[in-house]
């Protein structure tokens, strides 16, 4: 997962893109909850199909397996107030974006001498 917020205009939240690569993945394979102020990514990967499994040969092993398999799960601390109407997200081509406004930079405040 990379995290990483956009410069802001004077005044105004930035915003913050966090992405999540997941190759081969769907749709249907991810879910995105919004929780207690915490985005919540997760998902599976599932082992090959069964018709590719069922087209190798008997006798035949991986040598190497690089993907991982199994569930997953990311939890990102959303800024206080966040709506869930202002969490976007996409998935396009194994990468998953999700963007929201962050936390508007803080206003100095002046506090008179007594």
């Amino acid at each position: 997962m990379d995290l990483f917020e956009s410069s802001s205009v004077a005044g105004a939240a930035p915003l913050v893109t966090a992405t999540f690569e997941l190759p081969g993945l769907r749709k249907e394979d991810v879910r995105i909850d919004v929780l207690d102020n915490k985005l919540i990514v997760a998902g599976e990967r599932r082992h090959l199909s069964a018709q590719a499994e069922l087209s190798r040969k008997p006798g035949e092993r991986y040598a190497v397996r690089e993907i991982k398999r199994g569930r997953f799960k990311r939890v990102v601390s959303l800024p206080a107030g966040t709506k869930l109407e202002d969490v976007k997200a996409s998935l396009i081509d194994g990468i998953l974006t999700v963007t929201f406004p962050g936390s508007p930079p803080p206003v100095p405040r002046n506090i008179p001498l007594a």
